[in-house]
């Protein structure tokens, strides 16, 4: 098969990885791509938002299957027009993708099929959303609608917090239009986990869960990110609860979808919060992998992702069972200094070929280019070093090891990821 990822991230360069290794992969394309996904695929200079061109492109080159990656294209209709054209594509249509693209969207579909979640409020005037805010009190959680690149989430421990909040979303405009409507819900406690699972418009097969850490510092500190570092597998989502997950959760929303006339195909991604006694709530649902979830996930499957995701894009997935390592994968993200605020750009990204050769390691490029025999830093986060070992201290270890061999001082990164499944295994002791 001749096979063309659309993104450039950390998410892409995890699956070029898996999906090179497939005995039926004859020819891997990536669209646009970094500095290390071209060790793994060929590089296409098209942009990961023009649908258009990355169509006419898939056509002409007689493409089997394209594999998009970011949610842009999907909300935009990338898949739509694929499919129009005869191109065989894994990721839901425009329709079915705004369950990201709308954060209001996607509350509706599960109140309406009864999925549990935060309770919520829509609004689009500011003095209606503060009231409301005021009404309910705090803390309380703030969110745009629309697309806001994993940042236009808001935390508010207080009523003015919030305020605040709708202020910058909806008067200032820093998320853009985004904010033209907000989303206020219920600020749940608990722990929170990433679970996955492909859905080929009828039937859902789940994927191992993992554990993101959002927070820019260590111990859960400072503002949100797209993400610090993931582990999998994640000990709060034991068989039991995949179970739950499924019965609760995915399949309603995957059922409801086709009952509503929008079926789902691709990769559901469903941020959960587990309450401390134990049940599941949905935060949010992705149309895509996670990022850097992905990473774990892909060193983890055994299976043959390019059969997977062919599978989920025609339909096919029932009765496939997929196989894992039992290993811990974690990836630990390098970012550039200032993110997730403004932060440096172009600086050289050396040890590359060090941190790499650490056993159980690989690295994963997200924000880079190469600029002749060198490696440039281009966004916020830059690499996600990945490790695999029997432990999640193991795993934790070989990752830190890795990064600390790198030679990028305009880099930093989170020293704690996994520290939730490191405490317990040590507890464990």
């Amino acid at each position: 098969m001749k096979v063309l990822v659309v993104g450039s991230g950390g998410r892409e360069h995890a699956l070029c990885w898996a999906l090179r290794k497939s005995p039926k992969c004859d020819a891997l394309y990536c669209a646009p791509g970094n500095a290390g996904i071209r060790d793994v695929a060929e590089c296409v200079p098209i942009s990961a938002e023009d649908t258009d061109a990355l169509t006419a492109w898939a056509v002409a080159n007689a493409i089997d299957l394209v594999v998009v990656g970011p949610e842009g294209p999907l909300v935009a209709g990338l898949v739509d027009k694929l499919e129009a054209a005869g191109i065989a594509a894994f990721g839901p249509n425009a329709a079915a993708a705004r369950l990201e693209g709308s954060k209001g969207f996607m509350k509706d579909v599960l109140a309406r099929h009864g999925i549990p979640t935060a309770w919520y409020g829509r609004f689009t005037d500011l003095a209606t959303a503060k009231a409301f805010v005021r009404d309910k009190g705090g803390p309380i959680v703030v969110k745009t609608d629309g697309l806001a690149a994993g940042k236009g989430v808001i935390l508010c421990q207080t009523v003015a917090e919030a305020e605040a909040a709708l202020d910058v979303m909806m008067a200032d405009k820093a998320f853009g239009d985004a904010g033209n409507e907000v989303v206020i819900e219920e600020f749940l406690h608990g722990e929170e986990a990433s679970f996955f699972a492909l859905v080929d418009g009828d039937t859902a097969v789940p994927l191992v869960a993992a554990q993101d850490h959002k927070a820019v510092g260590d111990g859960d500190t400072g503002p949100n990110t797209g993400g610090m570092g993931a582990y999998s597998p994640a000990p709060v989502v034991d068989d039991a609860m995949v179970a739950r997950v499924m019965k609760d959760c995915i399949l309603p929303t995957v059922h409801g979808m086709k009952a509503d006339g929008t079926p789902y195909k691709g990769v559901l991604f469903c941020g959960l919060m587990i309450s401390p006694d134990g049940v599941p709530k949905v935060l949010e649902y992705n149309v895509r992998f996670g990022d850097p979830e992905c990473q774990v996930l892909m060193a983890r499957l055994e299976s043959d992702a390019l059969e997977l995701l062919d599978a989920a894009a025609r339909g096919r997935l029932s009765g496939v069972e997929l196989a894992w390592r039992d290993d811990t994968a974690l990836v630990v993200v390098m970012a550039a200094r200032g993110y997730p605020g403004a932060y440096m750009k172009g600086t050289e990204i050396r040890g590359l070929e060090a941190a790499n050769a650490v056993d159980g390691v690989t690295v994963f490029h997200a924000g880079t280019k190469a600029e002749g025999d060198t490696v440039v830093a281009t966004g916020g986060r830059v690499l996600g070093v990945t490790a695999i070992g029997a432990t999640v201290s193991e795993a934790q270890a070989r990752a830190y090891q890795a990064v600390d061999a790198l030679d990028w001082p305009e880099g930093f990164c989170r020293r704690d990821i996994g520290w939730r499944a490191v405490a317990r295994e040590k507890a464990g002791e």
